[in-house]
């Protein structure tokens, strides 16, 4: 990569930080309200989590078994981050949520979050650091270790949003007997397996959306309004630069 490349990359990531601390302010959120479009799968979420309330019953969270430093790990970093908002949603619950993964590292983070809700939500007496387990070091152990976990804990609800493979296979089948399962990952394989043995998987770039969509933060929100702009101005130079090519002028 030559340092000409360098910089416009550099650029491109300090305007587009730019542009999501400016949306993340109250003022322009006041002033420019997002707008969301539907998406079915966490419609249905939302909706879980207030029955998981009424009802008394325990939702899970899957972060997959990507390794911190694996490029893969973005997606767990998002469940993570939804983990943390399911948390706080369900703190008028007797149980809170449960979260597994085949990691050491998510496991450590895992533990730290339902700490924090615990603290944040004024709950410490239901916090167990338990309720976060490595329940498998291996894909497929990973996956017989979810199974066991949903069958023995009451989960009547699951999100599984991380890095899978073909073990997501053996997962779907547990996932089957709760209310409302929403799945999404990274990988291709899983996306596939996903979509074709669950009701409610998150297809590509929604996986992202799932914090914004929870109402996690200002920040998640602003990000998502600044991809948006990204979107439009990469579709405007990609058709001005097809237009000025049929025209001969490049």
């Amino acid at each position: 990569m030559s340092s000409v490349e360098q910089i416009i990359g550099f650029s491109i990531v300090v305007f587009f930080t730019i542009l999501v601390i400016i949306f993340s302010t109250k003022a322009v959120r006041n002033r420019y309200p997002p707008i969301f479009r539907k998406i079915e799968p966490l419609n249905r979420l939302k909706r879980a989590i207030g029955m998981a309330v009424e009802d008394g019953s325990r939702l899970h969270v899957s972060l997959g078994n990507a390794q911190l430093t694996d490029p893969s790990n973005t997606s767990a970093l998002v469940g993570l981050s939804a983990l943390h908002r399911i948390g706080q949603l369900t703190s008028t619950s007797d149980l809170p949520p449960i979260c597994t993964t085949g990691s050491g590292g998510l496991l450590v983070l895992s533990q730290d979050t339902l700490r924090k809700i615990s603290i944040e939500t004024n709950t410490r007496a239901f916090f167990d650091a338990n309720h976060a387990a490595m329940v498998g070091a291996t894909p497929f152990s990973y996956a017989a270790g979810i199974m066991d976990f949903i069958d023995n804990s009451g989960v009547n609800g699951n999100v599984l949003i991380g890095n899978f493979g073909t073990e997501a296979g053996l997962i779907c089948e547990s996932l089957n007997k709760a209310r409302i399962s929403v799945t999404g990952s990274d990988s291709i394989t899983a996306q596939a397996i996903f979509y074709a043995a669950t009701q409610d998987t998150l297809i590509g770039e929604e996986l992202y959306a799932l914090p914004a969509y929870l109402a996690a933060g200002p920040g998640y929100v602003a990000s998502l309004r600044v991809e948006d702009i990204f979107r439009i101005v990469v579709s405007g130079g990609m058709i001005a630069g097809a237009i000025l090519k049929i025209i001969g002028l490049i």
